[in-house]
């Protein structure tokens, strides 16, 4: 897939929000979208997720999850369970692919970052 100037930019802001979410926290695609002031583009910020890989500087995708703490990108993960098993060497506890304790874990980027 081919990107704009307009979405790469996008996935950029993406990628620098992603990079602050502290080790043994998670956060959602719709809490990112909304930070960066594209409350409808929780779709968007997956596809920055699944492009993250091509980037120099490490982005901790494995954070990022659905609104409801479920591993809904893991299959954008190489092996069977790596985006579990990341979250796991984090002290995360996960189960049925969905983090346990997701509200308290969550990372909220317009609350930590602010406006």
């Amino acid at each position: 897939m081919k990107y704009s100037d307009k979405t790469t930019n996008f996935f950029e802001r993406v990628y620098e929000v992603v990079r602050q979410v502290p080790y043994g926290r998670v956060t959602s695609y719709g809490a990112i979208a909304n930070y960066l002031g594209a409350a409808r583009s929780a779709r968007m910020v997956g596809w920055a997720m699944n492009a993250s890989h091509t980037q120099l500087e490490e982005v901790p995708a494995h954070r990022v999850l659905n609104r409801k703490g479920v591993l809904t990108g893991k299959h954008h993960f190489q092996g069977t369970n790596l985006m579990q098993q990341l979250l796991e060497n984090e002290g995360i506890t996960v189960e049925d692919d969905q983090v346990q304790e997701f509200t308290a874990l969550f990372w909220d980027p317009t609350l930590e970052l602010g406006l």
